[in-house]
């Protein structure tokens, strides 16, 4: 079966990713982390990881409940670069949610009409009704960075983004939708070993889009777009988290942690919600200074 792309994802890796990077993937067992940041150097036991994750989700089912019970709504946005684990995060989410009141939304590229009419428009149809939790695979944040990046907006568009945004955001609010912002943060190395294990694996090589092998060069882009991104869009009323994702699997957890712990639902078991690792986590899970630093 030929690779996707041409086998590009892996000629970038032969012929023009970093020496060190290179030597990074190809010393590095598979549960190593590649980011030497990072604040472990092995990922989480599966027998922990699965433990944890047992106890989240009987969590996560009463918070569902509650939510029905109440007509609250939330709506959960993940942002990150490719291959970040947006998807695994929120499939770990919605596994054992009832999904009528827990829709995912990923939107394809807007048409010609879309793009004719207010930014935010096409997304607000797409907002919680009561009792919904709606997890949004990447939100309107696009335009602070992959439109950026791709320049598939342009300076005045993009400029009109930050100066309404946080606006935007404070009405959802004020008219009581709970907003989560989690931004998932992956190291170079550990993303291109991800899309490297993906042009390998039949069943995943639909996950690859030319964005991201174009985006391989584009790091630098990418992250000055980003740290922007945060510092302009991180207001009190609507706040960021940023998740270290290098483990998916203390990412999962924490993620997850977070916004159990801002919800208010009743018979809350804090046992679950407290980390087996507090220090590991507060440190791979923050506000956007994290980001930043």
């Amino acid at each position: 079966m030929p690779l996707p792309f041409d086998g590009a994802i892996s000629h970038f890796f032969k012929e023009e990713a970093p020496a060190e990077m290179r030597s990074a993937i190809l010393a590095a067992d598979k549960g190593d982390m590649l980011d030497p940041s990072y604040p472990c150097r092995e990922r989480l036991s599966r027998k922990i990881y699965e433990r944890d994750m047992a106890a989240l989700q009987i969590e996560l089912v009463k918070m569902q409940a509650w939510v029905r019970d109440s007509g609250a709504r939330i709506a959960i946005l993940f942002e990150g670069r490719d291959a970040a684990g947006k998807g695994g995060t929120i499939k770990r989410f919605r596994e054992n949610l009832n999904p009528r009141g827990a829709r995912v939304v990923a939107l394809s590229k807007p048409t010609e009409q879309e793009r004719s009419q207010w930014y935010f428009q096409r997304y607000i149809a797409h907002l919680p009704s009561a009792g919904e939790l709606t997890f949004f695979d990447r939100s309107w944040y696009n335009r602070g960075v992959v439109e950026h990046v791709f320049g598939f907006c342009s300076a005045p568009e993009r400029e009109r983004f930050f100066s309404q945004v946080n606006g935007f955001e404070a009405a959802l609010v004020e008219d009581g939708i709970q907003l989560f912002k989690i931004w998932l943060t992956v190291g170079r190395a550990e993303q291109l070993r991800r899309f490297l294990a993906r042009e390998d694996d039949p069943l995943k090589q639909w996950k690859l889009s030319s964005i991201d092998v174009k985006g391989l060069a584009r790091w630098d882009s990418y992250s000055a777009a980003i740290a922007e991104t945060l510092r302009r869009s991180d207001a009190p009323v609507s706040p960021w988290t940023v998740v270290r994702a290098d483990d998916k699997r203390r990412a999962r957890l924490a993620a997850i942690r977070h916004v159990l712990r801002a919800i208010d639902y009743p018979d809350k078991n804090e046992d679950a919600l407290a980390a087996t690792e507090p220090d590991i986590e507060a440190a791979i899970c923050g506000g956007a200074d994290l980001w930043h630093a």
